[in-house]
């Protein structure tokens, strides 16, 4: 079952405010090319769907976007779609089209259902969804994370592409997992979108 909550906000965006600071001393990798892009945030949790508990993971998602965004200037969201879903297979399946092939977000983060337990299946449902899988962006992001937390090595995350437009991303479900996951992922989002876009 993802775990999406557990952290006090106010330390939350403290955080993401030091994640950004460490990111912004460093240039992004790849083209100078500033992409405009829509971005979808899936947060899968059958206890936040079931309004048990507040999304926090989400929201960090987006928190580390923009202010990545306002500092770097390295890319430009015109606009954020966000969605909570539980842990169902098809669920997953049919929001992650929908997000892609009618809401036509060029990125989407999924968090949430990368662990082990029998109800984590956004890999599967991610997979179904994808025509290509980007194995170096999950690969990255277990290398760089389990030295901070061994625990990193146990997430099933993927990234594909779909319909050779929309980059999906899995994340896991921890705010602070989030934050880890994003000081790997964030660098190469802009050149990674911008190569979609061509």
């Amino acid at each position: 079952m993802s775990d999406v909550c557990c952290e006090d906000p106010e330390s939350m965006v403290q955080t993401s405010a030091g994640v950004l600071e460490k990111l912004c001393r460093f240039p992004h990798s790849g083209t100078d090319k500033v992409p405009d892009f829509k971005l979808g945030i899936l947060t899968v949790s059958d206890r936040a769907s079931a309004g048990l508990y507040e999304d926090l993971s989400g929201p960090e998602i987006e928190i580390l976007m923009r202010g990545y965004q306002e500092r770097t200037k390295y890319f430009c969201m015109s606009s954020v779609c966000c969605e909570i879903v539980p842990d169902e297979h098809d669920t997953i399946v049919d929001k992650l089209i929908e997000m892609a092939d009618k809401e036509k977000c060029d990125l989407i983060i999924t968090t949430g259902g990368t662990g082990l337990s029998k109800r984590d299946v956004t890999p599967e449902a991610t997979k179904v969804v994808v025509d290509r899988l980007v194995q170096g962006i999950p690969e990255a992001i277990r290398r760089e994370t389990s030295k901070v937390e061994p625990l990193a090595m146990l997430s099933r995350a993927v990234a594909g592409i779909r319909n050779n437009n929309t980059l999906i991303v899995n994340l896991p479900g921890r705010p602070k997992a989030v934050r880890e996951s994003m000081v790997v992922l964030l660098p190469v989002l802009p050149h990674a979108v911008s190569q979609l876009q061509k």
